[in-house]
């Protein structure tokens, strides 16, 4: 080879790295500019907008009950109570201020999203992510009670009656309809006798209103009565303890066993004292029904539009 074509050679080789690097370069810039960009989208993405009237609501010192349907301190002590698995850059506090606005005003993610100003797929994962949280912590909240509070209990329940005959009272319980969109097969077992689609929730209530024990899923046409049959309480006698007896209105059997139900007389009642009976039975059954009507008027996206759920 000739010294010409060397030299010619070896200018080419220089020129292809000289090309290779200055396309390495060019590469780099680029990535780098646009993890820039991504580092200042992300910056905007998780950075709190305290100018929404929600967010500065929540977060101010004013009273939450009108729009996140709970006092200030129940907010806190929710917050404390979750278990943080995920740590995300909007903070506990915020996903609880967006799960419970979503909770109670009965609106869609979209309404909710711009309420605070975070993206509309942010508010689906938070709403998701704490509810899992609260599920976690469900039992510490809904549980029965010790033997000490069965007295409490009691004592509460013959005030309500206004009889002390009812001071062995443990709890009240009954049924309610939740609405869902009827799932495609078997969809006339859901469909109730107050003629929607809904799954029934079984819940025993102390003498304050505060429940128990919660028993849900079965289809609406299901009789109260069969829901409790299969309920783990019955099946499993979990409550009440013996000596103790819980109260229901007609549509459950009066039972001595496997646990103790109190029922009022079948109208027309046989004489004053079958009167007086169902007269102060039913001052102490109510409470459950005020329960009812508390949760439904607090927590709206369940009790106030159809619930897209799974079946199963």
């Amino acid at each position: 080879m000739s010294h010409f074509s060397i030299v010619k050679s070896n200018n080419e080789a220089r020129r292809r790295r000289r090309r290779a690097l200055l396309n390495k370069t060019a590469v780099a810039v680029i990535l780098q500019q646009q993890e820039a960009r991504y580092v200042d989208l992300r910056g905007q993405y998780c950075q709190l907008n305290d100018k929404t009237p929600a967010v500065s609501l929540f977060f101010g010192d004013g009273d939450l009950k009108k729009d996140f349907r709970l006092s200030r301190e129940s907010v806190n002590a929710l917050v404390e109570a979750l278990v943080d698995e995920h740590i995300h850059g909007w903070g506990r506090e915020l996903e609880v201020a967006v799960f419970l606005y979503w909770l109670a005003s009965a609106t869609s993610y979209r309404v909710v999203s711009e309420a605070f100003d975070v993206p509309l797929s942010t508010v689906h994962m938070i709403v998701h992510r704490v509810a899992k949280g609260i599920l976690q912590i469900y039992t510490k909240a809904v549980c029965f009670p010790s033997e000490a509070e069965l007295e409490v209990i009691g004592a509460g329940f013959a005030q309500l009656a206004g009889s002390p005959a009812l001071n062995r009272v443990a709890g009240s319980i009954d049924c309610i309809h939740i609405r869902i969109k009827p799932p495609g097969e078997y969809k006339e077992d859901y469909y109730n006798r107050k003629l929607f689609h809904s799954i029934q929730l079984q819940a025993i209530c102390d003498h304050k209103g505060r429940f128990l024990n919660a028993f849900v899923g079965l289809p609406g046409s299901v009789h109260d009565a069969r829901v409790l049959r299969w309920s783990s309480v019955y099946v499993q006698q979990l409550y009440p303890p013996p000596g103790w007896c819980i109260i229901g209105d007609g549509g459950y059997p009066c039972l001595a066993t496997p646990i103790c139900l109190m029922t009022p007389f079948r109208e027309p009642v046989q004489g004053p004292v079958q009167a007086r009976y169902n007269k102060h039975l039913s001052k102490a059954r109510c409470v459950v029904e005020r329960a009812f009507g508390m949760m439904k008027t607090r927590w709206r996206s369940i009790f106030l539009k159809a619930l897209e759920v799974k079946k199963t």
